[in-house]
């Protein structure tokens, strides 16, 4: 600004703010144009009041002379300079002199400072002060000053004689007061916050050497300040630290951008606590012009952080591995496949080696070896034979590795193996306790965990775990989360040992209820095949039945009820007993189901008794409810005739029978389907067909032709096209239709029933009419005695004269209309009596004195078998021989 129009705030000019100094003002600057800073040297030293001056320091002349550093104080303060001649008049003026002043050097050169800087009404005062400066007085005051920017601050102005003798000039120099006392009292606060910080700070110059570090810092490295001064990163770290803290420095120092967080291990430092880590955080320090000055650094000691973030994520890797082991154990109820979903999740993010070993026992269904249970007696010695059922690991030979550890052979995945008494996992066995070996000879092992299986307080087996060399060995920490995985995986094996062993008690029900074999039947070739799911679900109502009934006759049913478990096996035997006793009753295929029908819903009203009296009656549970479910089935019932070659049909929401006659391809039977056996309310219908001779006829369940992967109709086709171009044999069209069905699916338990038609020869049968005559009685046994001797059954010619003339003359005594007599050459010899009277003939104990009542008696004792069936005209009484 100009100051000619300059006013202190209190009215005065500059003659009214100026003091005069009896001695050489404090950091007065020098004839230089620089100012004294505190705690640096001036390099001239001012003069004292009247013109004497101090000594210079006693300083060699090399070490004074030279460029000076980036970061000098005077690129942070506000300094001016100009001369005032002898004449009084200013004779030069800087170009900081106009920064600062806001006046240029062409209005102020040859101007009277005087009229140029005080206020009018002090020109006299002013022009006495300046005299007497030009006659070598040193002067120094305050005056307020406006900047070229306009803004108003004030000044400390010091005017210092050129020489002692008179018109010498004089030296003027301005400094910016405000800006001077802030450079001060930042000084004051930086010194402090460097001195007291807890944390370390490094101060590197250009040239990465430490210039200056805080008492923290060098307490850390266990050295004094003045120690560490001039030092380099590779006198401080050791080698690998030094090349990473001086490549980090260099970059920072080049290129201005910082570096946080930088860990260095402090293991080459004489550290008061041996090893330490520190964080370093470095960034760049510019002076005013933009030049790199050097390097500061913030250091932290995180040791103890770093050793609690070690715990953190250890902490947190095994709650990792707990929720892995949560989500991925016990997926199936199958022994083998839990016992490896544990070793994948436990390697290799816990061990390099594992093996899963198990009592034999539970394998087969039964219960582990043992003396007592956990908390009770003592278990067994642990030298009991187990299954390695699970190995997994990340080093070569897991098995072999495994095996020299204990001294034993290598047990594959598979083989059985017995642990010696005094070894720690017969220990681990019999106790229920981890163990942790003492390290073995293998090489390749550096540490081993063995960890007992055990659910329910019983021993199930062991997990042994191993860590190879290069690895921590196993800790407590490390045993508890074994232990925990262990625990967990137990409850899943056990869990599958005990579905394994109900599925194999449903699967032994179940195959007991099912035809042992194949069944010989009348006329016919029998094959059959029952499958249950592959996926290890419960197991299903599947069911078949091969009943033989008389007159050469057989009933083929096959059935399937709805649900799965247990309960629908033994609805499923109930429904198979019911069918053979309704069968030997000799009722239609329609009559059959319709009684099944009863006794199906008949099941779900009476399967679950009711609940305990009340004082308001009988009450039910909600088990009792859910006991009293609906049983649904599905059934055909199909009646084969071998002498006429005849079948009868009726189906009960079945899928429908398939048919192959020779020469023609496979075709589904047209049979109307019916409701499901249970839901009751519609009759069921009938179908008879005439089957040829070699016909094929096929009864299945719906796991062989229905998956949730493609339509029913699909799978019905493949069933015709596999039928259509199998083998001619039975066994083997049975084997090949299952191999072309079943791989596809098999999520349904399959019973497959096929029955070849073989018919009857000519000379196996004969039949005759008699007219109800008593002469009727001797030409039927001559008729059977004639027959039986044509085919050479002689042996057989008392018998069967003897008990056709009981039945024929049963005949002419209580029934009526003509008689017919039938005799069949199959597997026995059998005889049917007809006649068209409806009384079913009954056996009774005669007593001494009857005269009758005998007949039926004496053909109970002679025949292998007898029996009477009705007739749509009457009925038949037959008998059958051995041949």
């Amino acid at each position: 600004m100009n100051t000619r129009s300059s006013r202190h705030p209190d009215g005065r000019g500059l003659e009214g703010s100026v003091r005069l100094n009896s001695t050489p003002a404090r950091n007065a600057p020098s004839s230089s144009g620089h100012a004294a800073v505190p705690g640096q040297p001036s390099a001239v030293d001012l003069p004292r009041r009247g013109g004497h001056t101090a000594p210079a320091a006693a300083t060699p002349a090399h070490s004074r002379w030279g460029q000076g550093q980036p970061g000098s104080i005077y690129d942070y303060i506000r300094v001016a300079t100009f001369a005032i001649g002898p004449d009084g008049r200013i004779s030069q003026w800087s170009d900081r002199a106009a920064e600062f002043f806001g006046l240029p050097a062409a209005e102020a050169v040859g101007g009277d400072p005087i009229t140029t800087f005080v206020p009018r009404e002090l020109w006299q005062r002013g022009r006495a002060r300046l005299e007497r400066i030009l006659a070598g007085e040193e002067w120094v005051g305050t005056a307020p000053y406006r900047d070229a920017t306009g803004t108003e601050s004030l000044a400390e102005v010091y005017l210092m004689p050129g020489s002692a003798l008179p018109a010498a000039g004089a030296t003027c120099l301005a400094v910016d007061l405000g800006r001077l006392r802030r450079i001060e009292t930042d000084l004051a606060a930086s010194e402090a916050v460097f001195g007291q910080t807890p944390t370390g700070f490094i101060l590197f110059d250009s040239r990465l050497r430490l210039q200056r570090v805080n008492d923290a810092f060098a307490t850390g490295v266990g050295l004094g300040t003045a120690d560490l001064e001039g030092l380099t990163a590779h006198d401080l770290f050791p080698p690998s630290e030094a090349d990473r803290l001086a490549a980090a420095l260099r970059k920072v120092l080049d290129s201005g951008e910082p570096v946080f967080d930088l860990r260095l291990h402090a293991t080459g430092v004489p550290a008061r606590d041996g090893s330490r880590l520190w964080a370093v955080s470095l960034y760049r320090l510019d002076g005013t012009g933009g030049q790199p000055m050097g390097v500061a650094g913030q250091v932290s000691d995180v040791t103890s952080r770093h050793v609690a973030e070690r715990e953190a994520d250890g902490v947190r890797r095994n709650l990792a591995l707990l929720n892995e082991a949560s989500a991925h154990i016990g997926s199936t109820l199958d022994l083998e496949t839990t016992a490896k979903e544990l070793l994948d999740v436990v390697v290799p993010p816990f061990c390099d080696v594992a093996t899963v070993d198990l009592y034999t026992a539970l394998l087969a269904g039964e219960s582990a070896p043992t003396a007592g249970r956990l908390g009770e007696t003592v278990l067994s010695d642990g030298c009991g034979e187990l299954r390695r059922v699970a190995v997994s690991s990340v080093v070569g030979g897991a098995s072999s590795v495994l095996g020299t550890i204990t001294g034993l052979p290598a047990a594959e995945p598979g083989g059985t193996l017995c642990y010696p008494r005094r070894s720690p996992h017969a220990r681990a066995l019999r106790t229920g306790r981890s163990v942790v070996p003492e390290p073995g000879p293998d090489p390749l092992l550096r540490s081993t965990l063995i960890v007992p299986l055990v659910a329910r307080d019983q021993v199930l087996g062991l997990v042994q775990l191993s860590r190879a060399i290069g690895s921590e060995p196993f800790d407590a920490r490390d045993v508890a989360i074994a232990e925990e995985l262990v625990a967990r995986a137990a409850v899943c094996i056990d869990n599958a040992r005990l579905y394994r062993r109900e599925h194999e008690r449903a699967l032994i029900l179940q195959r007991s209820l099912l035809p042992p074999g194949n069944p010989a039947a009348s006329g016919l070739e029998i094959a059959c095949r029952y499958l249950p799911s592959n996926n290890n679900t419960e197991v299903g109502g599947d069911w078949f039945d091969v009943i033989p009934l008389p007159g050469n006759r057989t009933a083929l049913v096959i059935g399937d009820v709805m649900g799965r478990g247990l309960r629908a096996a033994v609805a499923m035997g109930q429904l198979r007993t019911a069918v053979r006793t309704l069968a030997m009753l000799d009722l239609d295929p329609a009559e059959v189901l319709t009684a099944l029908d009863e006794i199906a819903r008949g099941l779900g009203d009476d399967s679950a008794p009711a609940g305990p009296p009340s004082a308001y009656g009988r009450l039910s549970s909600p088990a009792d409810e859910e006991a009293r479910e609906v049983y649904l089935a599905t059934c055909v019932y199909a009646v084969f005739d071998a002498v006429t070659r005849r079948c009868f049909f009726a189906n009960a929401g079945h899928l429908p029978p398939v048919l192959l006659s020779p020469g023609e391809p496979a075709r589904m039977l047209d049979v109307p389907p019916g409701l499901p056996l249970g839901v009751g309310g519609e009759p069921f219908e009938e179908v008879e067909l005439t089957l040829p001779d070699g016909a094929l006829l096929g009864l299945y369940t719906d796991g062989l032709v229905e998956s949730r992967k493609h339509q029913l109709d699909e799978g019905l086709r493949a069933f015709r096209t596999a039928l259509s171009g199998g083998s001619k044999g039975l066994e083997e069209l049975c084997d090949h239709v299952l191999g072309e069905l079943n791989p596809h699916h098999g999520e349904d338990d399959i019973a497959l029933l096929m029955a070849k038609v073989h018919a009857f020869p000519e000379d196996s049968v004969g039949d005759w009419k008699l007219p109800p005559e008593p002469t009727s009685v001797a030409k039927a046994r001559e008729l059977a005695c004639s027959w039986l001797l044509t085919r050479g059954l002689d042996e057989l010619v008392d018998t069967t004269e003897l008990l056709v003339s009981e039945l024929v003359t049963n005949a002419l005594r209580h029934g009526r209309g003509d008689i017919r007599l039938r005799l069949l050459r199959d597997r026995g010899m059998v005889c049917e009596v007809w006649d068209d009277g409806y009384a079913q003939p009954r056996q009774r104990r005669a007593q001494e004195t009857d005269e009758g009542g005998r007949g039926l008696q004496l053909v109970s004792l002679l025949a292998e078998r007898w029996g009477s069936r009705r007739t749509p005209k009457g009925k038949i009484v037959w008998f059958e021989l051995t041949l």
